[in-house]
């Protein structure tokens, strides 16, 4: 029987049991107390495994390597930047990720961060908590300006949700949709014009080498110090270091995080004791709909591949391919 392993976050429940089990599979959540940034603990846990519905822990050449049996990593989400797809690439492995099932629930996140910050959350909330009537007048969304780093799917979402919240946006991305862009009036700038004229900008780009710390001392220092940052796509996107600095000088007046550089946050981490952050736990893609929708495409992957079938429109490696199997 073919074995397949749950490493996504909340994979406890759903789905892709049943339709994995229904096509002959056994399918196994990993002990949830190993470090899967331990290589060695998550080599150890993949052995016996021919594929994986997979979260963002790293699968790197040394992790490959010493896996032998797996044939598929199927991830639950659009992101793929944790797995080495060379390395992939040179073993066979399939990578394969869930297009187009969560942008909806990213683009709701990423809104609530937005308004979250600009009306003064968490701190706010803290104020009541404590016994202490703190008002400060803040400005205005409706009016302002939004900046969405990347037009796909989520960013798209993103726009036309803060259009209807009275913003007015504009976007970079060098591959933006000019007939979305042209039809919602989102004018295609350059990154260091969204920097300079955003009151918020929004990240919605994957890591590549040109986009891996692209939020950093130099390109803060051309935002408005009224500017604020929400990110809800990688957290390698950011240098923290640059962004606490940043927060704690006053040039940016905060920020809203679903994703950091390492995952869980760390106690001692800076953004902790901001009072300018608004901090959620990677959490902006997981509405009932969207975790529905992603494990069982992430499962239907990984049944399909095993009888024979190629879903190319989820497929992010093994271009050209024409041979691939199972065996």
């Amino acid at each position: 029987m073919f074995k397949v392993l749950c490493t996504s976050l909340s994979g406890e429940e759903g789905p892709h049991f049943e339709l994995l089990s229904d096509a002959g599979f056994d399918c196994r959540v990993v002990d949830r107390d190993l470090d899967l940034w331990d290589e060695i603990a998550f080599v150890t846990a993949l052995q016996g495994y021919h594929a994986v519905i997979a979260g963002a822990e790293p699968y790197t050449p040394g992790v490959l390597a010493r896996c032998p049996e797996l044939r598929v990593i199927s991830r639950t989400g659009v992101g793929f930047d944790a797995v080495d797809l060379a390395e992939c690439d040179r073993r066979g492995i399939v990578v394969s990720i869930t297009p187009g099932v969560n942008h909806d629930a990213v683009a709701e996140h990423a809104i609530a961060l937005l308004m979250g910050v600009a009306r003064g959350f968490p701190f706010a909330d803290q104020c009541v908590r404590d016994c202490v009537w703190s008002r400060q007048a803040r400005p205005r969304v409706m009016g302002s300006t939004l900046g969405v780093v990347g037009l796909g799917r989520i960013g798209q979402a993103m726009a036309t949700r803060a259009i209807g919240l009275g913003l007015t946006v504009i976007t970079a991305d060098p591959n933006a949709p000019v007939e979305f862009a042209q039809h919602h009036g989102i004018e295609v700038v350059s990154l260091d014009q969204l920097y300079a004229r955003s009151d918020y900008i929004s990240l919605h780009t994957p890591v590549t080498d040109d986009t891996r710390g692209m939020i950093n001392a130099g390109t803060i220092a051309q935002m408005k110090d009224s500017a604020v940052l929400i990110n809800t796509a990688r957290g390698q996107l950011v240098d923290e270091r640059d962004l606490c600095d940043a927060l704690a000088a006053g040039k940016l007046r905060g920020a809203g995080l679903d994703v950091f550089e390492v995952e869980p946050l760390p106690a001692d981490s800076p953004l902790l004791d901001a009072k300018n952050v608004f901090l959620s736990n990677h959490i902006a893609g997981l509405d009932r709909e969207s975790f529905r929708d992603m494990f069982s495409i992430a499962a239907d992957t990984v049944i399909s591949l095993q009888s024979g079938r190629w879903p190319a429109d989820r497929i992010v490696n093994l271009k050209g391919e024409t041979n691939w199997s199972w065996s």
